[in-house]
């Protein structure tokens, strides 16, 4: 197995709803000399007539580490419970590449590890966004669902490109 000296970013797979609690044990048994983050969204949703804005996962069932990979760090990590794997290909354990740190770092500002609302207006049938974490990223965007202030928009994440719905924000035109 293909271990990387250098500090890098690696991806833990757990299971579903059991991030915070396994993120929890991580830093109690390996120390919180390492850097474990949960990165959230925040949306719009309604309930009960009212809009509420709420944090969820971007992506449920995944924590992201930054460590140096070696043999007793991986043993660690591998034997921690919660843990289902370590995201890998057949001969190296995946870390999160420079080109989709780049993209996570765009939507993820001053080091928060949740991603904003962005808002936007519409003028017929041009969109434009103001601000937020869509702001330049126009050709990323699949669809807008203005009833529900979602957009879906493609990630490339772990050499996977994946639909991930972020919120948006209708305002009046400048």
């Amino acid at each position: 197995m293909y271990f990387k000296k250098n500090e890098a970013w690696y991806v833990l797979f757990v299971n579903t709803n059991q991030e915070e609690k396994v993120k929890g044990i991580l830093e109690k048994e390996i120390g919180d000399k390492y850097k474990f983050i949960i990165p959230t969204r925040e949306l719009k949703e309604r309930k009960n007539g009212k809009w509420h804005y709420v944090r969820r996962k971007l992506f449920p069932g995944y924590i992201f580490i930054k460590t140096s990979m070696n043999i007793d760090m991986y043993y660690k990590l591998k034997n921690a419970p919660g843990i289902i794997r370590l995201l890998r290909s057949e001969d190296e354990i995946l870390t999160v590449s420079e080109e989709e740190l780049n993209i996570l770092s765009m939507f993820l500002s001053n080091n928060d590890i949740n991603i904003g609302i962005s808002e936007l207006y519409r003028d017929k049938d041009i969109i434009r966004i103001i601000s937020g974490p869509l702001l330049g990223l126009e050709g990323q965007i699949v669809k807008f669902n203005f009833r529900k202030c979602r957009a879906k928009v493609n990630i490339n994440f772990m050499n996977e490109v994946r639909v991930v719905e972020l919120g948006i924000e209708l305002v009046e035109k400048i």
